[in-house]
């Protein structure tokens, strides 16, 4: 599904990225993985079309959408739940849902592809209860974690194919982290595919399949769950601070 291949980025004439290769397939869940500052959240604006790539690739099912504006790396089915939320603040939970629902057509440059919408208000309401509970509430009147509910919620709302999910539980309380993988897990039971930034190593091999480290916009290393349980050397000396 999605492809990046030797991407290269880069803010003014600092250099972030530097041949970066990734590959998520539908049903699957992908971890992306590294300290603070080597280029992960550098690698989300570059497939999502918020920065220019210097060079390399970026395609869903072979469309080139290098560089493509984000409305239409949207259209290609990709939904977005971003680094600090960024949630609609002065909008209730139910118009931040509501700005972004869509039934659940995509469109590819070169092709147009359809499947009837599965997520709808009723069911975001039945994954997060809480958000149900605060409909009327504005944005900015939530807690950190209700927010991240939110914005998951507004990323389902999409239709998306692919869910990327930049830094997915930081700053939460440990009680709302839990909440938050309890939902990752069930929208993997359900077929979601799904790109995923944390710290959480240990939580994410709970239900991811692949992982990529990246360390100072290089990826170091790649591999399934089993192989990065049993090689701990890999977090001690990529992701450990």
């Amino acid at each position: 599904m999605l492809r990046v291949e030797g991407l290269e980025a880069a803010y003014g004439e600092s250099r972030i990225l530097f041949g970066v290769d990734l590959a998520v397939d539908a049903g699957e869940v992908v971890t992306l993985l590294g300290r603070n500052g080597m280029g992960k959240t550098t690698t989300v604006r570059s497939i999502f079309g918020m920065l220019r790539p210097r060079a390399g690739r970026v395609s869903v099912d072979g469309t080139d959408l290098t560089g493509a504006e984000p409305h239409r790396v949207a259209l290609a089915g990709l939904g977005l739940v971003p680094e600090g939320r960024q949630i609609f603040p002065t909008l209730s939970v139910e118009e931040n849902l509501r700005a972004t629902a869509r039934p659940g057509k995509w469109t590819l440059p070169r092709s147009a592809t359809a499947r009837p919408g599965k997520w709808t208000l009723p069911r975001i309401y039945g994954l997060f209860p809480r958000l149900e509970e605060r409909r009327r509430n504005m944005g900015n009147q939530l807690s950190g974690g209700e927010q991240q509910m939110l914005a998951i919620g507004r990323a389902l709302m999409t239709n998306p194919r692919l869910v990327v999910l930049d830094e997915a539980t930081e700053g939460l309380a440990p009680l709302i982290r839990a909440d938050i993988w309890a939902c990752l897990e069930r929208l993997k039971s359900e077929g979601e595919a799904i790109l995923v930034i944390d710290k959480n190593v240990d939580a994410l091999c709970r239900f991811a399949d692949r992982h990529v480290v990246i360390e100072k916009g290089r990826v170091v290393w790649t591999g399934t769950t089993p192989e990065i349980l049993a090689t701990p050397e890999v977090k001690d000396r990529f992701l450990h601070v």
